[in-house]
């Protein structure tokens, strides 16, 4: 008895969770050609799709040659077009409606107003979440390629493997890949697919998808290439609806309550302009502003321009003038200029520059130079060329560091063997022709502003009592009112003093040199590429040297350094697009580590230290090699791994362990981004940590010079309307021997509405 009870309980549980799984969320407007469906729980596509047809939570759809298909939504009546080589998969929760893409192309228009569930589309390599808009999705299984195009509305863009964001509004796109890259660029007029179902209108549409007849066309017409039918006149689709048959009773009935009269025509693409507000708080120089800023973003074809148009107001209602008063600080109000991406034939990003890595990253990888934004703003630039199999790449970091002997620069070119034999060779050069540029120096005197008494006026630079009056000799020219007559500030006159004690001259950036420079060479082939697997195989050799120092040595003082490195092998794969790991094994001989040129190198490219002698100059590769045994040969391993976990959040990390004898230098970093479309009221979640090149990356309560943290947190007041909070920490000598390094906190709240 107990039995049966038992089996007729299990029966009924199994009926119950197929009437859930089998709940109709969708009907099939319209088919042309091969349009086949497999049923959740099915192991084939084996139902043949006419329209009418009715779509359950967890069916796939696959839409062959030549065909295509409209699948309307019951409850928003938001449609989707699928294009031919088509495949994917309907999945919907309770607050959720996801569209699980294995490969082809989908054409979106979502509802906004009767919409209640989160609408997102999902590939191996990225996710596309929409609040109400018009765009494209394309996805090619075979090389782990993404593009997403907007025609109306906005919608953001996740590259689930970096775990990078960015919004696209209409006239933009985002090209993402299985490299973890995620590139926004203006739309081409030919990136937003044909409609395949022509350009008819909503009533149109209507009345076509009630008709069967679309499975009764001709031979001759089933046989068409998608261009030649996506090329048809309009005289040519007016003319194939009014030859359709007049029974269609059977397809009204079963469409009924698809179609109603909410069915609007479509409004035209807008204009591709997008209008960024932003209101709240931001630190500059330890100073805490309330800041109100416009941050308008254009597109004109390949073109795109942002601006960052930003007051920041003091406590007392004044604003502040060091971003308006030159005519150079209008160069700062153009965020960026963008020209292309990095596949067209010629490509161009002017302005701020992020996650800039040459190669396979084993100089430069990962760099910004918005670190210290908006304290410090930087200009670079970031631009290439490809032809046939060759790619040529440059890199500045600040075109402003120019006119202070130099700036970071990045240059490397590629080529690609063949298609058959798909072997890409490269070669890299890095150079950070002047060091001391990193030494913020206000009034352009070539005296930083942490050796000069007055940053602000370029004809003094000492005062010894600081009095506010200059030395005699402190400056280039005589002051106004003459020079401190008590300059050391006894109380004596220095005329009635034989001998005075004044600060030396203070360290000038053009009285001596800091070079460093490197040099690499990489060669990769794609052994493996298929969805459930893709495998890169690389090795990569990297030198780097120091100059040594000449002229003055009183503030500065190196001998000249070198060191190589090789990567033998590396290896890059990716499994079924969820996880993506990495490994190299590294070899590492005299002063080199790899990734010096790192994300936080403007935060260490050059420090001050005071010490028991006095002041003295640092840079970034004297901090990392200040161990006696830090030119010992090394060799280690580095693994890195991320992960879309189940959609809610994306992890990367990254781990590198170099070791000879005692002497370890290691490395970590750690990226966490949660999915917001989860939560509701939180419009972004994400926290990072970063530390190379320490004995012990691990000691979070002792953080070293190559500490960088953060974390972003943005609440959904109302809809379109957010508050963010924006934080990070990295830490600086504080000028006091022996005493712990100095945070330094930059924190930004802001109210950012999306127009």
């Amino acid at each position: 008895m107990f039995a049966i009870m038992k089996k007729s309980i299990l029966f009924i549980l199994i009926i119950f969770s197929n009437i859930l799984l089998a709940e109709t969320i969708g009907r099939v407007m319209k088919s042309n050609g091969t349009v086949l469906i497999k049923p959740m729980g099915s192991p084939s596509y084996s139902v043949s799709v006419k329209p009418g047809q009715a779509v359950s939570n967890g069916d796939a759809i696959r839409v062959g040659e030549a065909s295509f298909a409209v699948v309307i939504f019951l409850d928003d009546k938001s449609v989707v077009k699928i294009r031919e080589n088509t495949d994917f998969q309907f999945v919907e929760t309770s607050n959720t409606r996801s569209l699980i893409i294995d490969q082809g192309t989908t054409l979106h228009n979502v509802n906004k107003e009767d919409r209640k569930k989160t609408y997102r589309v999902e590939t191996p390599v990225s996710v596309a979440s929409v609040k109400g808009t018009e765009f494209s999705s394309f996805h090619d299984a075979v090389s782990g390629v993404d593009k997403f195009v907007g025609k109306s509305g906005n919608f953001e863009v996740l590259n689930s493997i970096s775990g990078a964001i960015v919004n696209v509004g209409p006239g933009q796109k985002a090209v993402s890949n299985a490299l973890g890259q995620l590139i926004p660029a203006p739309a081409e007029p030919g990136d937003f697919p044909e409609d395949p179902d022509g350009e008819s209108s909503p009533e149109q549409n209507d009345n076509q998808g009630q008709s069967e007849n679309n499975q009764q066309d001709s031979p001759q017409q089933q046989e068409r290439q998608p261009q030649q039918r996506q090329q048809r006149s309009p005289q040519q689709n007016q003319n194939q609806t009014s030859q359709e048959p007049a029974k269609q009773t059977e397809s009204v009935e079963r469409l009924e309550d698809v179609q109603t009269s909410s069915s609007n025509p479509q409004s035209p693409p807008k204009k591709p302009f997008n209008m960024g507000l932003a209101v709240g708080s931001a630190t500059i120089n330890d100073t805490i502003y309330n800041q109100v800023a416009l941050r308008p973003e254009l597109s004109f074809g390949k073109l795109g321009i942002g601006f960052d148009l930003v007051m920041y107001i003091d406590n007392e209602g004044n604003i502040r003038k060091d971003e308006w008063d030159e005519p150079s600080d209008f160069i700062d109000k153009i965020l960026y200029l963008r020209w292309g991406q990095k596949s067209d034939p010629f490509w161009l990003v002017w302005g701020s520059l992020n996650n800039v890595t040459l190669g396979y990253g084993g100089l430069i990888s990962g760099y910004s130079n918005m670190m210290e934004f908006p304290s410090v703003r930087k200009v670079g630039i970031n631009t290439g060329f490809n032809f046939r199999n060759f790619g040529t790449e440059v890199f500045l970091s600040n075109m402003k560091d120019f006119s202070r002997g130099g700036t970071l620069l990045g240059l490397r070119g590629t080529y690609k063997i063949s298609d058959t034999l798909p072997i890409t060779l490269g070669m890299n050069f890095v150079q950070d022709m002047n060091q001391f540029s990193g030494l913020k120096d206000t009034d352009g005197d070539d005296y930083p502003d942490l050796f000069d008494d007055f940053p602000n006026d370029k004809d003094l630079w000492n005062d010894t009592d600081g009095d506010g009056l200059a030395d005699e000799n402190g400056g280039n020219k005589a002051p106004s009112g003459g020079w401190d007559i008590d300059a050391d500030g006894n109380n004596i006159l220095d005329s009635e003093q034989s001998e005075l004690k004044l600060k030396p001259e203070p360290f000038k950036s053009t009285n001596s040199e800091a070079v460093a420079q490197g040099f690499g060479f990489d060669i990769g082939y794609p052994v493996l590429k298929s969805r459930a697997l893709s495998l890169e195989v690389y090795s990569e050799f990297n030198t780097l040297s120091f100059s040594q120092a000449t002229g003055d040595t009183t503030y500065f003082n190196r001998d000249k350094m070198t060191g190589s490195g090789i990567t033998l092998p590396g290896l890059r794969a990716s499994l079924f697009g969820f996880l993506n790991i990495s490994f190299e094994y590294r070899i590492k001989n005299g002063y080199f580590i790899p990734q010096f040129f790192d994300g936080s190198y403007d935060l260490s490219r050059v420090t001050v230290q005071t010490t028991d002698s006095g002041i003295i100059v640092r840079t970034k590769d004297q901090l990392v090699f200040a161990d006696p045994l830090s030119n010992k040969d090394t060799r280690g391993m580095y693994g890195s791994a991320s992960a879309n976990l189940f959609n809610l959040l994306t992890f990367n990390a990254s781990y590198a362990s170099m070791k000879a004898d005692t002497t370890e230098f290691n490395s970590f970093n750690a990226l966490l981004n949660l999915n917001a479309e989860n939560i509701p009221k939180l419009s972004v979640a994400q926290a990072y940590y970063q530390r190379n090149n320490d004995k012990d990356p691990f000691d979070f309560g002792n953080p070293s010079l190559n500490t960088v943290f953060g974390y972003k947190v943005g609440y959904e007041v109302s809809q379109g309307v957010s508050v963010i909070w924006d934080f990070r920490q990295f830490y600086r000598d504080s000028g006091i021997p022996g005493a712990a390094l100095e945070p330094v906190k930059q924190t930004t709240i802001e109210t950012a509405f999306d127009f």
